[in-house]
């Protein structure tokens, strides 16, 4: 008998959760509302590539909604 987790990776990210599937895809979700960026799933990755699409994400949502002086 080995060990097997029954949960996937939970990560906090710049006001995200980023969580990991056994197929190492991932589910990205803000962690309150109101939502800057929708929730998205990615194809198998990184870590490090979930984040630089959600920089990504993010960079072009401030663009789209700059803020006011």
């Amino acid at each position: 008998m080995g060990f097997h987790p029954s949960q996937d990776t939970a990560i906090r990210y710049r006001g995200f959760v980023l969580l990991q599937h056994k197929n190492h895809s991932w589910l990205v979700r803000p962690e309150r509302s109101p939502m800057s960026v929708l929730p998205f799933r990615t194809r198998p990755c990184s870590l490090a590539e979930v984040k630089t699409q959600l920089d990504g994400r993010l960079m072009q949502t401030s663009a789209h909604h700059p803020v006011a002086s």
